[in-house]
């Protein structure tokens, strides 16, 4: 786009051409000069001007033959006529075909500046408003694309909950009559028999465990922002997941451990939310640590927020799979290599919750070395 200070004089008259430098130039102008149409149409082809001072009458032709070449370059382009007092109605058809104005032979320094000063002035104005309507159209776009994206999440929360919500009731009855084979209660089973209605049921409990994901992930999804959350207790939440898991540590030969936590260090959430959120966390900790390992919880406040890190020796995250973990069903290679089942929902949906709680989560991991996921929560006042 041209600079406002770039003005063009085209006119066959040297006296007419000074006397535009020595107005314009000491204005802080950059004037260049052209004697024809010839030349006006080369000068054109090389620069891009904000203001062109444009005689009727050329040695070569009427000077109004460059106003499509100049307004085809650049609409916002201010023409101003120079004209004779012969060929004012040259000057006013040339209005009609796009030029800004124009003034008359002779005339002074003051009537030009103040003519060039509107035309600019006009030209900023013109370009400001189609700036301001580029903006309002991309706003107006990208509200509809937001509109949209909203409205494509929703029905896919909704989706997901009506599917999950109709498959947990023949889910849950399979499971009941595998219970009841395995008892016995319809007849010895073979040895063979018990092995393959083991695997059902075991696949049976995956699939249980996808469809309470889905449901958890629409919830995180659909949580309202006024949603009530509690000043729950941080040392009682964390101490209840830590117990939950101590045995299944203990069959592993896993060592747990969860430092001190003032029992007044309190955080705004939501009970059953921030129990997922540990229970993800400590529960896939344990799963892919090897027999021996370690796992721990410390807490430190950092006021006014609480950072809780969960360390464990296990398998670790490959660099490359780092920077998905958090997407929706996405497993690393070696976890999914290693046999152990999983849904790949639970980091997303551990995300989301700690994000609606107005924290944050973070990890760092080495493979074959172990992983650390950082929480960080507002503290809120005990209560």
């Amino acid at each position: 786009m041209a600079s406002d200070e770039h003005i063009l004089v085209i006119d066959d008259e040297e006296g007419i051409r000074r006397g535009c430098r020595r107005a314009l130039e000491p204005q802080g102008f950059e004037v260049e000069t052209a004697v024809s149409l010839q030349e006006g149409r080369a000068k054109l082809q090389s620069g891009q001007f904000a203001l062109i001072l444009l005689d009727v009458m050329l040695p070569d032709g009427r000077g109004i033959e460059l106003l499509p070449v100049i307004h085809g370059q650049d609409p916002e382009t201010i023409v101003i006529i120079v004209t004779g007092y012969a060929t004012v109605e040259l000057a006013v058809e040339a209005i009609k075909r796009g030029a800004y104005d124009f003034i008359s032979k002779p005339f002074t320094a003051d009537l030009l500046l103040m003519t060039v000063n509107q035309g600019l002035e006009k030209r900023r104005l013109s370009l400001e408003t189609k700036r301001l309507q580029t903006i309002e159209q991309e706003a107006a776009e990208l509200a509809r694309a937001r509109a949209e994206a909203e409205r494509l999440s929703e029905f896919k929360s909704q989706f997901t909950t009506l599917v999950a919500h109709e498959l947990r009731s023949p889910i849950g009855g399979a499971q009941s009559l595998l219970r009841t084979m395995n008892r016995g209660l319809v007849g010895e089973l073979n040895e063979k028999q018990r092995d393959i209605l083991g695997r059902v049921e075991a696949r049976l409990d995956m699939l249980l465990t996808l469809v309470n994901d889905l449901l958890e992930l629409a919830s995180s999804k659909t949580m309202a922002p006024d949603e009530p959350r509690h000043s729950l207790s941080l040392r009682t939440a964390l101490q209840a997941v830590v117990d939950r898991f101590a045995v299944e540590a203990a069959q592993k030969q896993i060592t747990l451990t969860c430092g001190d936590v003032p029992e007044s260090l309190t955080v705004q959430a939501t009970e059953s939310g921030l129990d997922r959120v540990f229970s993800n966390l400590i529960s896939n900790a344990i799963k892919y640590t090897p027999v021996g390992g370690r796992v721990g919880v410390v807490t430190a406040v950092q006021s006014p927020r609480i950072r809780i890190t969960i360390t464990d020796t296990g398998i670790g995250i490959p660099a490359a799979d780092l920077p998905h973990i958090w997407d929706e069903f996405y497993r690393a290679q070696n976890a999914k290599q290693s046999g152990i089942l999983g849904t790949g929902l639970g980091l997303s949906i551990v995300r989301q919750l700690i994000e609606s709680f107005g924290g944050s989560i973070t990890v760092d991991s080495v493979e074959g070395k172990g992983t650390t996921f950082t929480l960080n929560l507002p503290v809120h006042p005990f209560s």
